[in-house]
């Protein structure tokens, strides 16, 4: 772990230090890339021609869904009135994000499932950045960031497409940073965190799959190892009270916890706390309840976590590793920051203005005080 923070501080710090320079030469030697940064129009062009008709349809029904169901999360402002004073919140977009979006197997959903409530939260600025294969971005990943009105994309990966975002080099700085990747581009997000904001530090893919013996043992078993092809870090729990189910689903990679009880199943999937939470049970709804530290609960035969990645609409952009404790799945209001909105009256000031004064005196703040006393 000191390794990769020391090897990744030593890029960053050359990129801040060094700028364009710095980014073509790791460029180059991590992507074999020496080209331009930035995504021409004429490439935009071309890769609208190489994605299939059929596969436009696919990418914008499914854009279609997803707007759907985040416009319903976009909150402007909360204010309420007392004793003729206004009070609340007001939410105001974040000006310019960055969007990371990893290579090797193209990812477009990715950018959909970032791109789609940032541009509802009513962000102006979106800079892409994805590994480039060949020199070329894929054409799916293109075709998304047209339908979203996304003119920036850059031909960058790995810890320089971080520090190119935080420090601004090959493009103007962004305010926060989305989006997955591998170990080094969790490491980058952490140590530019603070310079700029970011979404989370994404983990291996999870998922627990409580079930009794009501559930289909193929659908059960076909959801664990749908999350196992992430990658051999994945992980995958069944939590179960069916001793067949249970050695049915006996496989490499799936961890297998016979359960007493269905609260039981519940309190593991708790200390869990898993990215996907499956509930295939005869009454799924009865566990909601129960169920604290999750990322995302998918409840039924038919709500599997391919369904979720991909055309449900549902965000599957989630906390990993534990952090379901303290996280969750990303909204339309991780690209929005809420401000607090006050206007007191003279009323309630002064029949309030003691409990401030006294709470100055107990902290030794006199200014504070004096600022209180003075209106009088």
């Amino acid at each position: 772990m000191e390794e990769l923070e020391e090897y990744v501080r030593e890029i960053l710090e050359d990129i801040r230090r060094r700028g364009l320079e710095a980014l073509r030469e790791y460029s180059e030697r991590f992507d074999g890339y020496s080209g331009p940064f930035r995504v021409s129009e004429e490439e935009f062009e071309e890769a609208e021609e190489l994605v299939p008709e059929e596969g436009r349809r696919v990418i914008e029904e499914t854009m279609g869904r997803l707007w759907e169901y985040h416009a319903r999360q976009f909150r402007d402002a909360e204010l309420y009135i007392k004793r003729g004073s206004l009070y609340g919140i007001i939410c105001r977009p974040i000006g310019r994000i960055g969007i990371y979006v990893p290579g090797g197997k193209p990812l477009p959903s990715t950018l959909m499932m970032v791109g789609v409530p940032a541009r509802i939260a009513g962000v102006r600025e979106i800079a892409v950045t994805t590994p480039p294969k060949e020199g070329k971005v894929n054409p799916y990943v293109l075709y998304v960031a047209k339908l979203l009105g996304i003119e920036e994309v850059y031909k960058l990966g790995g810890v320089q497409a971080v520090g190119a975002m935080a420090y601004g080099v090959g493009m103007r700085r962004v305010d926060k940073i989305f989006g997955p990747g591998n170990r080094f581009v969790n490491e980058a997000k952490r140590q530019v965190f603070g310079l700029v904001g970011i979404d989370s530090l994404a983990g291996p893919s999870e998922i627990a799959v409580i079930a009794d013996g009501s559930a289909d043992k193929d659908y059960v078993l076909a959801d664990l190892l749908s999350q196992l092809e992430h990658g051999k870090d994945s992980r995958a729990w069944l939590l179960t009270t069916s001793r067949e189910l249970a050695e049915y689903c006996s496989r490499d990679g799936i961890e297998v916890l016979l359960c007493r009880s269905l609260e039981e199943c519940a309190e593991k999937a708790n200390e869990i706390a898993p990215e996907h939470l499956e509930i295939i049970t005869e009454n799924p709804e009865e566990l909601i309840d129960l169920i604290e530290n999750a990322g995302a609960i998918y409840l039924g035969p038919y709500t599997p976590v391919p369904a979720a990645d991909y055309f449900l609409g549902v965000n599957h952009v989630l906390p990993t590793g534990g952090a379901a404790r303290f996280s969750g799945v990303l909204t339309v209001m991780d690209f929005m920051k809420p401000i607090t909105l006050a206007r007191v009256s003279r009323e309630e000031f002064l029949t309030y203005r003691r409990l401030g004064m006294r709470m100055a005196e107990i902290e030794g703040m006199e200014a504070h005080r004096r600022s209180l006393e003075v209106r009088r």
